[in-house]
């Protein structure tokens, strides 16, 4: 019987690892045998991941990844190349969100982190990583969007902004470069609890009246059902798909606007 999602031998990098759907992200991917290196700006959180993911029985290490700054980029990607000798998986999970109110008000400052980190970075980290995952046919590259993309969030709007764009942008990558055997998807969460979506559940009770009129599935998500659709889409089960976006949020989207 086949092994449905079987990763063995496969190398992913995660980018953002170090906790919320990145860290369950890399957990999975190592449980189904992917070799991973857990990355971020917090070396030392990737480490306690990558050893809870050993602990397990799976392969993994940590690195330091700053998402903007191109010469760990080279680096992370340096070390993978001599060391694992190949790059089958990218996932770049990495997001900031510095700023919370009206557009025109947004600090130049605000404006370039969160572009560098949402948008710069995982473009230049994406085009850096194809050419190794070339090397040995092809790969995945999931890049972690957001509904904010598709429906911009209220008082949110640098961050709806760079989240459209690593829409378009997953489009992009995959119309070039699905000739080289490189497929590359997007995932859109809803809310999820993560730490950059606590500011959004300090309030229990209004946050299950907002859940009750604008999801489906009135409950926050957690961050291991967005590793198990990063894991599809990753997968050789997903092997003619690209260019897509894959939304997962309880129907937030399918109800309509606020």
């Amino acid at each position: 019987m086949t092994n449905t999602f079987d990763l063995s031998g496969k190398v992913a990098l995660v980018a953002g690892a170090s906790r919320g759907i990145g860290e369950e992200t890399a957990k999975l991917l190592a449980k189904h045998g992917a070799t991973v290196i857990a990355a971020s700006r917090k070396v030392g959180d990737c480490e306690k991941v990558a050893e809870a993911i050993r602990a397990a029985g799976g392969k993994a290490r940590a690195l330091k990844l700053h998402l903007g700054e191109a010469a760990d980029h080279d680096a992370v990607l340096a070390s993978i190349e001599k060391q694992e000798g190949r790059l089958d998986i990218l996932v770049n999970n990495g997001a900031t969100n510095p700023y919370f109110g009206p557009a025109g008000e947004t600090s130049e400052s605000a404006w370039d982190k969160t572009v560098e980190v949402n948008l710069k970075g995982p473009f230049f980290l994406t085009a850096k990583a194809i050419p190794l995952m070339k090397k040995n046919g092809g790969g995945a590259v999931v890049n972690v969007a957001s509904v904010n993309g598709v429906r911009p969030g209220f008082w949110q709007g640098v961050y709806s902004i760079t989240k459209a764009a690593v829409i378009s942008m997953t489009q992009v990558y995959a119309q070039e470069y699905g000739v080289d055997g490189v497929r590359v998807n997007a995932l859109c969460p809803g809310l999820t609890d993560t730490k950059l979506a606590s500011g959004l559940m300090t309030d229990p009770e209004k946050l299950q009246e907002m859940m009750q009129r604008t999801f489906s599935i009135p409950r926050v998500a957690q961050p291991a059902e967005m590793a198990a659709a990063i894991l599809y889409l990753a997968s050789d089960e997903a092997g003619y798909v690209t260019g897509q976006t894959l939304t997962v949020d309880g129907g937030y989207l399918a109800r309509g606007a606020l």
